[in-house]
C-alpha cells in the first residue's frame, strides 16, 4: 500500500474561537497561526491541569480519515468534561482549512479544547496539522506488546463516572508512562488490562483480536474509548463475510490469542507480532487488506 507522506510539510496552526461558558451559542470562527510563536498561556487549565479534550485525525494524500466520527466524539468527550459544545460547522472546517494549508499528503491533524485561563469562563481551541510519522515498519513487521494493569477494574465507568472513562481528555501522562514502561522492557506498545481480568485498550490504540472468522474488540462499557479506527476495522471484517463482536474479553482469551491488532487514527492498523513474550502470527494479506480498507476511508 502506497502514501504520499510529506515529511517536508511545515505545521499549520488554526486558532478556533471556541464558544464560552457563559455564552455557549456564541458564533465561533478560527484563523492562522504562527505554529513556532507561543499561543497557549500558561495558566491555561489544559496546560496546568489537562483540563481539556482533543482528537487525532488521520489524513491519507489529503483525505481526512473518519472525520465525522472523530467530531462526534470530541463533541461527547466534551459534554462528559463539562465543557460548552464544540460548534461541528467550525471545527469541521477548520480541520479541512488547515489540511488544504498543509498541502495534503499524509498528516496528523490534531484538535484540541480546553477550558481556558483559569477565571476567564472562555475555552481554548486550536486545530494543529502536522506531516504524519511514518507507520511502514509498525504496519509491516509488526510489533512487540507487553500487558499491563490499568489499575481499576472493568465497571469503573459505571461506579466511578468523575474518572471520565470513554473521554479522549489532554491528560496523557499515564498512557505515557506505560508506553515508556513497555520500552524499558524491550516493547513497543501495551495493551491495558483491569484488575478483574478483563482486555481493555492501548495507550493510543484500541485492540482487535482473531478467533477462526471472528474479529473481536472490548466493549466499550467498560470505560474504554469508543475507536473510530476499530469501527471501520468492524466495516472491513463484515464486508469480507467475517463475524464481529464488541464484548468483554477476558484476559485469557488473549493471551491463547494468534492474531491482535492495535488499531488508531494514524497508524491505522499494526498487527501484534509478540505478546509479553510469546511470539503471534501475523496475517499479512489480512493486514494489507486491511490497511488498503482504512487507507480509502476518507471524507
Amino acid at each position: 500500500m502506497s502514501h504520499t507522506t510529506n515529511t517536508s510539510a511545515p505545521p499549520v496552526l488554526l486558532l478556533v474561537d471556541a464558544p464560552t461558558v457563559a455564552e455557549p451559542a456564541r458564533a465561533p470562527g478560527f484563523r492562522a497561526a504562527d505554529p513556532h510563536a507561543p499561543q497557549v498561556q500558561v495558566t491555561d487549565l489544559g496546560v496546568s491541569r489537562g483540563d481539556g479534550v482533543f482528537e487525532t485525525i488521520g489524513v491519507v494524500a489529503g483525505r481526512p480519515l473518519q472525520l465525522e466520527p472523530h467530531l462526534t466524539r470530541l463533541t461527547h468527550s466534551a459534554a462528559v468534561l463539562d465543557l460548552p459544545a464544540p460548534r461541528a460547522d467550525v471545527w469541521r472546517a477548520a480541520v479541512l482549512a488547515a489540511i488544504g494549508a498543509a498541502g495534503g499528503g499524509d498528516l496528523s491533524v490534531k484538535t484540541v479544547l480546553t477550558r481556558g485561563v483559569e477565571g476567564t469562563d472562555r475555552c481554548t481551541g486550536w486545530v494543529l496539522a502536522t506531516a504524519a510519522p511514518d507507520m511502514t515498519r509498525a504496519r509491516q513487521h509488526g510489533l512487540r506488546v507487553v500487558t499491563l494493569d490499568r489499575g481499576y477494574s472493568s465497571d469503573v465507568a459505571v461506579t466511578s463516572p468523575w474518572l471520565l472513562q470513554g473521554a479522549k481528555y489532554t491528560s496523557y501522562a499515564v498512557n505515557m508512562a506505560a508506553l515508556r514502561e513497555a520500552r524499558s522492557r524491550g516493547a513497543d506498545d501495551v495493551i491495558f488490562t483491569s484488575t478483574d481480568g478483563y482486555v481493555l485498550e492501548g495507550p493510543t490504540a484500541s485492540v482487535v483480536l482473531r478467533a477462526a472468522e471472528t474479529l473481536i474488540t472490548p466493549a466499550t462499557d467498560q470505560g474504554i474509548l469508543a475507536g473510530t479506527t476499530q469501527s471501520e476495522v468492524f466495516t472491513f471484517a463484515a464486508e469480507r463475510g467475517m463475524r464481529t463482536e464488541a464484548r468483554p474479553v477476558p484476559v485469557a482469551e488473549l493471551e491463547h490469542a494468534e492474531q491482535v491488532w492495535l488499531c488508531s487514527s494514524v497508524r491505522l492498523c499494526a498487527p501484534v507480532r509478540s505478546l509479553d513474550g510469546r511470539e503471534l502470527t501475523v496475517d499479512r494479506e489480512l493486514t494489507e487488506a486491511l490497511l488498503a480498507h482504512l487507507a480509502g476511508r476518507g471524507e
